[in-house]
This record gives C-alpha cells, structure tokens and sequence, in this order.
C-alpha cells in the first residue's frame, strides 16, 4: 500500500497555509509519499481559500484535499466569537473527519494524523482508527510551552488571568503579564477557555508534536518542554521543530506572491524600488486585524510627524461589533479615513496601499528597514528570515504573548505600547517608528533580527537542526 500523511488544519488561511507547508516539506523528505489534507469549511469568508487549494492541487498532485461536508450551526450560536464558531465548526465535522479517515486508510497506509491544535476534537477519531495522533502547533514554542502548563495554571488559581494582574511564571518562557496570556484564554468563564483547557491536556497525549520554529530561535522553551517541565504529572511527547516554513502566497486569495514580487502590484514594488536601502517602515496587520476609524488617523498623524518613509496598508474600520475581518471587506475610501490633506503631504515619502500589500515580497525588498505588525506568527517568521526588526503591535490571539517573546527574550522587536482600552495615540506611533529607524534601539534590535536570518536559513540547510528533526519524524515512522 502507499504511504500517507493526513493533515487536518483550522480553516483560518494562515493555519492552512503552514499545513501546506508541511505537506510540502514532507514530500521533499519523501516523494513517494501521498499527502490528503482535510478542508472543514469555514462559517466566515467560505470560499477564501479556494483559488489557493485549486492552485496546490493543480501544481502538487501528491497533495490531495478533501472538502468535508458543510455543517450546519444552530441558530443560538454567537457569530461574533471568532474562536468559538472554529470550535463549533470543527466540533460538528467530527463525523466526517471519521468517515474520510476511514475511507483513506482503506487504501494507503496512514502513518500519522498531522492535526492543528484547534482540531483537537478530532485526536480521538485517530485513535478510534488506530492511526497515530500528531499535532502540527502553527505558533511558537513558547506559546507550546504555555498551553502544556495551561492546566497547571488553571488548577493554581480561581480567577480569569484578566484579573489576576501579575506575572505568571511559565517553564521556558520569560515572566509574563497574566492580560497577555492567548486572547482566548483571558476570561475563566468563557466557553472557549474551556475548549482550550481541554485541548491543552491532550498534548502529552499525543505520539508527537511537530512545530513552525527551529532551535536556535527559541532554545529555552524547547528546553522547558524536552526536560519535562510544562507538563509536571506527566509525559512530554517529542518535539519536532522544522521550521521555519514560510508560504510565498498572497494570503487573501492564494495566487503566488514571492520574494522577487511575482503576482505583486507593480506599483506598491515599482514605489519601493525608488526609495534608499532599508529606509521604509512597513505598517501591515495580517489577513485578519482591524482598526477603529480614529486609530487609524492617529497612525496618520504618528507617521507623518515620525517623517520617515512608510508604506502602509489600510483596511476599512471593523463593522457589526466585529473586531477581526471574518467577513468579506470592502475597499476603504481613503480621503475620508484619513486626515485631511494627509495622503498629499505625504506623498513624497509614503505610499498607503487599499486593504492588502504582497507583505513577502515586501519584506525582501531592500528599501524595507523595519516592520510594524501584529505578531502573528508566519508574520514574525517571514520578518525574521528578511532580516528585518519589528515593532510589536498585537491586536488577537496570542500575539500579545508574541509580543512579550520578541520584545524580552528574543530582542528582535520593540513594544508599541497601548492604553488600558487597547489605544495607542500619535505619539507613540511616531515615538516607536523614529526608534526603530534611527536610534540606538532600533540598531540593536536590526542586528539580533540579521543574525536569526542567518541562523534559519542554516537550519533549513542540509544537516541542520531542523532538517535533522524531519529525519527524526520519519524514523519515528519507520519503527512503528
């Protein structure tokens, strides 16, 4: 029988396209083997995703998707909560995750169940099946390291870590405010903490887990979780760190955006193409982050008193009390959001591009010298394999926690620093992006950040550490 891998991602775009990556760096280990990604379908932006698997399916025939069958929500669910509706969604196509597992290990043998850590629901479908249960962690080690010692910390205190207001002292990782725990665990009463919780305990239980990291990035933690220390009452499975795994697609459509600018707006490339080496600083907030309408003019006024070159990309202001674009958004009108006569003012020395900018491509660009993001983590990998320093402006999910690793242990980006609501004013902008570019902060931050490019690219060479951690999964295999 042939090979195979099954891999089963959160529909968010960006866990799917680092499943993909997997896949792919799978098939460069082992041609041979036959790789089926399950596709559960999202309840929000549903057909996003499908001009990039048509575009994977068409170009790597060892890849095989299997859409699983819409489910159906009931009508009390909240459509506001982001995370929750996943769980729902995922919860719901347990059922058919069974039933095409079932179908595929009919005709391959299945060596493992690769599944995102949001899929949790479905660990006991492989093990129902036999098949060896794997997760894929899309994040870092450090976030890994806080959700093995999630339980630990759930049966330590009685209060939601919004409350707490103290540092928690997680194996690993440095001494963390309780606020900037992963978004969705803040409040102890929320149902998706509990869903956390619960996937947190299946961790240890699983036959191994693979991660988008590599050694040299994030040594303490992977240390942490080797030596047994975020799962206290237990066994710690292996840790596989093979990335860093980096999509070069257009993350709203998947049409193919590399580092030499292909698929990429000529005239965003064309702009940058005329401005001094690393004098930009790139201001771009993942597929999914919003900003309220008077956030964006104080970024204006932050950017344009800074008098630094900027490209900027700019969304419409979250609408429906949603506060990530989980909806199809239309294109902002830009005269109207930002300050009067700003775009004019600027123009000599900014470009402000509609809703979405080619951010790999961009990054690679000489002119680029510094990156304001929301620390989403494929976004802090590509930052680091361009050798370019971060400022630190998280807005969901665990990148206030990505904040504090980039900021405190990994030293390759400087804090943007908001008020108790979330805002951040002009000056702050202007304060942070003047750092970054031109004083003494910013320099060290820029030569820590050239020095993990270096060292990313040589675990990804041959016989480096995450190349040696890939042959270490498949010899996993090989002895079952």
């Amino acid at each position: 029988m042939v090979e195979a891998v099954v891999l089963y991602p959160s529909p968010p775009i960006g866990h799917l396209l680092a499943m993909v990556e997997l896949g792919k760096l799978l098939l460069s280990h082992r041609p041979s083997l036959s790789i089926h990604i399950l596709i559960a379908t999202p309840p929000y932006q549903a057909e996003s995703t499908a001009p990039y698997i048509a575009a994977v399916s068409s170009t790597i025939p060892s890849i095989v998707f299997h859409k699983l069958p819409k489910v159906t929500l009931l009508p009390s669910t909240d459509v506001t909560h982001h995370e929750f509706l996943t769980f729902e969604v995922l919860r719901l196509s347990n059922p058919n995750v069974h039933e095409t597992l079932l179908s595929i290990s009919k005709d391959y043998k299945v060596h493992a169940f690769i599944m995102d850590f949001f899929c949790t629901v479905a660990f006991k479908v492989a093990v129902d099946l036999s098949i060896p249960p794997y997760f894929f962690y899309t994040s870092g080690v450090a976030t890994l390291s806080s959700f093995f010692y999630l339980p630990t910390l759930h049966n330590n205190t009685t209060k939601s870590f919004k409350e707490l207001n103290l540092l928690l002292n997680i194996p690993g990782v440095p001494p963390v405010p309780s606020a900037d725990m992963p978004k969705p665990v803040l409040d102890r009463n929320d149902q998706v903490y509990h869903i956390f919780i619960n996937n947190s305990m299946y961790l240890p239980k699983s036959a191994g887990i693979i991660i988008n990291s590599f050694e040299s990035l994030e040594p303490r933690a992977i240390k942490a979780i080797r030596d047994g220390l975020c799962v206290p009452d237990g066994p710690t499975p292996p840790l596989y760190c093979i990335g860093p795994l980096i999509a070069d697609v257009d993350r709203r459509s998947g049409a193919r955006s590399n580092a030499a600018g292909e698929g990429a707006p000529d005239d965003c490339l064309m702009w940058l193409d005329k401005q001094p080496s690393k004098s930009v600083v790139f201001l771009c907030f993942g597929s999914l982050g919003l900003f309220s309408a008077q956030q964006l003019k104080e970024i204006a006024e932050g950017l344009e008193r800074s008098e630094q070159r900027f490209l900027w990309v700019v969304r419409n202001p979250p609408s429906e009390n949603l506060s990530v674009a989980i909806k199809e958004q239309s294109e902002p009108d830009l005269n109207t959001l930002l300050p009067m006569g700003f775009l004019e003012r600027t123009k000599e020395r900014g470009k402000v591009v509609k809703s979405w900018a080619p951010q790999l491509a961009v990054l690679n660009h000489d002119s680029i010298g510094g990156f304001v993001t929301h620390c989403g983590w494929n976004s802090v990998l590509e930052s680091v394999c361009a050798g370019v320093p971060m400022v630190a402006w998280p807005l969901y999910a665990e990148q206030r926690f990505n904040r504090v690793l980039l900021v405190e242990e990994m030293k390759m980006a400087l804090p943007m620093v908001e008020s108790e609501t979330g805002f951040v004013d002009s000056s702050e902008v202007e304060k942070r992006v003047r750092e970054l570019m031109e004083w003494e902060q910013g320099k060290l931050v820029r030569e820590r950040t050239v020095a993990m490019k270096h060292a990313a690219k040589a675990a990804m060479s041959e016989g480096g550490s995450s190349r040696l951690a890939l042959a270490k999964l498949f010899e996993s295999w090989k002895k079952e």
